[in-house]
């Protein structure tokens, strides 16, 4: 059941992925063009209606996440392959400079991510902020599991049978101890996804995100709050895009961790 669980959230993470990079393709609609009615409800040709200055929801939602989506992969995987690295190499030298790395990390690790992605964003742009923000914020953990991951490992058979060939710490590390932990290290780059979505979603409605008329699924949630009676679809949607995009990255993380008995 757990190994099924993970191609099954596979496809829907791929998916919710593929519409968040290429909708735009699919819109019918250029997304900043005015096309109705303010806040005009579902009609012929409109599916979710428009927003408070009349632009087509539908087409907004589907350009809406290309950049959101670009700059949280970049710092996911900016976040996880730093954590990655410096995992390896605390958890396996566990000398008195991994041992200060490591105490250097529960310190970011107690500091609020909001705090340090708003003090990061007075000085660099949206995204940036963002990817910061993700690695300031996500890295720490991803050295924590990984060094616990890989310290438990120096004494396992297959690790003391590549040292007996004459094989360097390095060689083992990436040969052997790092496929081993593969599905921890997809399973934790995930779990960097899913922060770095929240991180940019939360600056974004705070306003440093694209700058108007550009679509944005966070933006638009501020932008349309004021109408939600009136058309309620030009604030549910993009809330459900967000939600899709960061709940089946979390399931698909969830998985890969449960199917390797991490969780």
């Amino acid at each position: 059941m757990r190994r099924r669980a993970v191609p099954v959230f596979g496809v829907v993470a791929g998916a919710a992925l593929l519409v968040a990079l290429g909708g735009e393709a699919m819109a019918g609609h250029d997304p900043t063009a005015i096309v109705a009615a303010p806040w005009t409800g579902i009609a012929p040709g409109l599916p979710l209606g428009a927003d408070g200055l009349g632009r087509d929801v539908l087409a907004r939602v589907l350009a809406g996440g290309r950049e959101l989506t670009l700059t949280s992969l970049a710092a996911a995987l900016m976040a996880s392959a730093l954590g990655v690295v410096g995992g390896l190499w605390a958890g396996w030298s566990q000398g008195r400079a991994a041992r200060a790395v490591a105490g250097a990390a529960d310190l970011l690790l107690a500091l609020p991510l909001l705090l340090l992605a708003l003090l990061v964003v007075v000085a660099l742009p949206g995204p940036a902020a963002v990817i910061a923000g993700t690695v300031l914020g996500g890295t720490p953990l991803t050295l924590r599991v990984v060094a616990d991951a890989t310290a438990a490992s120096r004494h396992a058979g297959y690790v003391e049978a590549a040292l007996s060939r004459g094989e360097g710490g390095a060689s083992v590390l990436l040969r052997e101890v790092l496929p081993a932990h593969a599905g921890l290290v997809g399973a934790d780059l995930g779990q960097r996804l899913v922060l770095a979505v929240q991180l940019a979603a939360a600056l974004n409605v705070l306003g440093f995100g694209p700058a108007p008329p550009a679509p944005d699924w966070a933006a638009m949630l501020r932008e349309n709050l004021q109408g939600l009676v009136l058309n309620p679809a030009a604030t549910v949607a993009p809330t459900v895009a967000l939600a899709v995009l960061a709940g089946s990255v979390a399931a698909l993380s969830h998985a890969l961790a449960s199917r390797d008995g991490l969780s």
